[in-house]
C-alpha cells in the first residue's frame, strides 16, 4: 500500500499546509516539510530493503479499478528506475521548502499548496502505469506551476505562466491523442480495450501508425525536457519563477520528459524509435551545442543558468537514441546529477538576488571578498556544470558519450565539443560574479545557516555521486536492462515488430553508418 500513500500523503499534507496557512506561516512550513520529509522516509526504506525483490520486475506494484467500463484502471508500479526518481523528487521537495522559508512570505498557505500538488502530480508520473493515469498526473504538475510562477514569480511573470502552460498543456494534449490512439488499435486488434501500460506493449501496429503515435509522446516528453526547437518556454519560466519554483522545474519537471521517453515512447514504438534514431541524435546534439552558445550570450544570470539545462538535457537525448545499456546508465545519471548542480546554482541565483536585487552579471562582481562562502559554492557547482572529474556531472557525461561512442563516432564526437563550451560558459559565471572587475559596491552578509545546510546537503551529494555512482547504477541496472532487452527476450509478434518492452537495435548502426562518415 505503500506506493498510493506516498501520493496521498502529498495530497492531504497540502490541502493541511494551505487551511493552517490562515493562521501561522511557519506552521505552514513545518507541515509542508514534515509531509515531504515522510515521504522521503519512505522511499529510503524502500531504496534499503530493495535487495529483498530479488529479481522480480517490480519493486512494489499496486492495482485498483478505476473506470473499468473504459479499461482505466489505478496501475503503480516501482522498479529501480522510479525508485531514483522518487529519492530525487522527494529530496529536492525538502530543499525547495527550505530555500523559500524567508523568501515568500505572502500567502504562504497557497503556496505550499501548490508545492506539495506539484510533487504529487510528479510522483505520480514516476509510478503510473495506466496510461491515462498517467496523463492525470502529467497535467495535474501542470496547473500548480502555472499559479506558483503567476503569483509569486518576478516582473513579468504573467507572460512567462501563460507560455510555460500553453506550451506543456498544447503538447500534453498531442500525447493524450496517442494514448486514446493506441488504446483503440490495441482494442480493434485484440477486442481488449485498456490503458495498461503492460498489456499495450507489444501492440501490432502499422509503421504509418507507430510513426504518427510516438510523434505524440515525443510533443509532450521534448517540449518538457526541453529540446531545441520546443525550448523557449523554459527560460522565460525559469527567469520569472521563484526559486522553489525554479528548482523544481530544473530539477523535476523537465526529468518527466527524460523519464517519458525511456519508460514509454522507446519500449511502445520500438520500430519507429529506431528509425527516428537519427534524428534523435542530431536534436540531442543540436540541443547541447546550441544550449551552450545561448548560455554564453546571457547576461541575466537565472536566464543563464536556464539555458545550460538546455544544453545538458541534449545529453539525456543523446543517449535515449544510442540505445545502449551504458548510454542509459549515463542518462539516469544525468538526471540525478542535474538535478544536484543546476538546482544548486538556481538556489545561488536566488540568494544572489535576495541580497543584490539584481540579476544582472554586469552589476556584479567582486563578491568573493564579501561572500566568500557562496563564492566556494558558486564556483564548486559551475565545476560540476562543466563536469569536473571528481563531480557527477562527469561520471554522467562519461558514461552517455561512451555508450553513444559505440553507436555513432560522428555523434559522440560532436557532443564532446559540448563539454569545452561548458568550460566556458561555467567559468564566465565565476568570473563575472565573484572575481570580476567591481561594478556597484555592495555591502551585503554570507551564508546563514539554513542556507548553508542546504548547499552543504548538495555538496555532499555531487561529491558522492561523482566519486562512489555504484549504488546508482546498480539500482537503475534491471531496470535499464529490461527496458534495453539484455535481461530478457520475448520475440517479435510478426516481423518487424516487437512483443514486450525489448528494444530491437541491430538496425541502428546501418542507419548511422552514412552519417558517420
Amino acid at each position: 500500500m505503500i506506493l498510493q500513500h506516498l501520493i496521498l500523503i502529498l495530497l492531504a499534507g497540502g490541502i493541511i499546509a494551505w487551511i493552517a496557512g490562515k493562521w501561522s506561516p511557519i506552521a505552514t512550513r513545518f507541515i509542508s516539510l514534515i509531509t515531504v520529509v515522510t515521504d522521503f522516509i519512505l522511499v529510503l526504506i524502500l531504496l534499503i530493503n530493495q535487495g529483498e525483490y530479488g529479481q522480480k520486475q517490480w519493486m512494489e506494484e499496486f492495482t485498483a479499478l478505476w473506470i473499468p467500463q473504459f479499461g482505466i484502471g489505478i496501475h503503480l508500479a516501482l522498479d529501480g528506475l522510479s525508485l531514483l526518481m522518487l529519492i530525487l523528487t522527494f529530496f529536492i521537495g525538502i530543499l525547495a521548502i527550505l530555500v523559500s522559508w524567508k523568501e515568500i512570505t505572502s500567502n504562504t498557505g497557497f503556496f505550499h499548496f501548490n508545492l506539495l500538488w506539484i510533487l504529487a502530480g510528479i510522483t505520480g508520473v514516476f509510478l503510473s502505469l495506466d496510461l491515462f493515469l498517467f496523463y492525470f498526473f502529467w497535467e495535474l504538475m501542470l496547473v500548480p506551476m502555472y499559479f506558483l510562477i503567476g503569483i509569486w514569480g518576478h516582473e513579468n511573470r504573467i507572460y512567462a505562466s501563460y507560455k510555460f502552460f500553453i506550451f506543456t498543456q498544447a503538447s500534453g494534449l498531442l500525447m493524450f491523442l496517442a494514448i486514446l490512439g493506441l488504446y483503440l488499435v490495441h482494442g480493434n486488434n485484440t477486442g481488449n480495450y485498456t490503458f495498461n501500460y503492460q498489456q499495450l506493449l507489444g501492440t501490432t501496429i502499422s509503421p504509418a501508425m507507430e510513426w504518427l503515435l510516438m510523434a505524440g509522446f515525443l510533443a509532450a516528453f521534448l517540449v518538457k525536457l526541453p529540446a531545441v526547437p520546443f525550448h523557449n518556454w523554459l527560460p522565460d519560466a525559469h527567469t520569472e519563477a521563484p526559486t522553489a519554483g525554479s528548482l523544481i522545474l530544473a530539477a523535476l519537471m523537465l526529468k518527466t520528459g527524460a523519464y517519458g521517453l525511456i519508460r514509454f515512447a522507446v519500449p511502445l514504438f520500438p520500430d519507429a524509435s529506431t528509425a527516428f534514431a537519427p534524428v534523435g541524435m542530431i536534436l540531442g546534439v543540436t540541443g547541447i551545442l546550441y544550449g551552450a552558445k545561448l548560455t554564453y550570450a546571457q547576461t541575466d544570470l537565472k536566464r543563464l543558468v536556464a539555458y545550460t539545462s538546455v544544453s545538458h538535457m541534449g545529453f539525456i537525448i543523446l543517449g535515449v537514441y544510442a540505445f545502449n545499456e551504458l548510454a542509459y546508465q549515463g542518462v539516469v545519471m544525468q538526471m540525478i546529477v542535474h538535478a544536484i548542480s543546476t538546482g544548486a546554482l538556481f538556489i545561488i541565483a536566488g540568494q544572489i538576488y535576495e541580497r543584490l536585487h539584481t540579476r544582472d552579471l554586469n552589476r556584479m562582481g567582486g563578491l568573493w571578498e564579501q561572500m566568500p562562502a557562496l563564492g566556494s559554492m558558486g564556483l564548486l557547482f559551475s565545476m560540476a556544470s562543466l563536469g569536473l572529474p571528481g563531480l557527477g556531472n562527469f561520471i554522467a557525461e562519461f558514461l552517455t558519450l561512451a555508450g553513444t561512442f559505440q553507436t555513432s563516432i560522428l555523434f559522440a564526437t560532436l557532443a564532446s565539443l559540448g563539454l569545452i563550451a561548458a568550460t566556458v560558459y561555467s567559468l564566465r559565471i565565476v568570473q563575472k560574479i565573484f572575481f570580476g572587475r567591481k561594478e556597484s559596491e555592495y555591502v551585503t552578509n554570507d551564508l546563514s545557516v539554513r542556507e548553508a545546510v542546504v548547499m552543504g546537503v548538495m555538496v555532499i551529494t555531487i561529491l558522492f555521486t561523482g566519486l562512489y555512482p555504484k549504488p546508482v547504477t546498480d539500482t537503475v541496472a534491471p531496470a535499464i536492462s529490461n527496458i534495453i532487452g539484455a535481461k530478457e527476450n520475448q520475440g517479435r509478434s510478426e516481423p518487424g515488430r516487437q512483443s514486450g518492452a525489448v528494444i530491437y537495435i541491430e538496425t541502428l548502426p546501418e542507419k548511422l553508418k552514412g552519417l558517420n562518415n
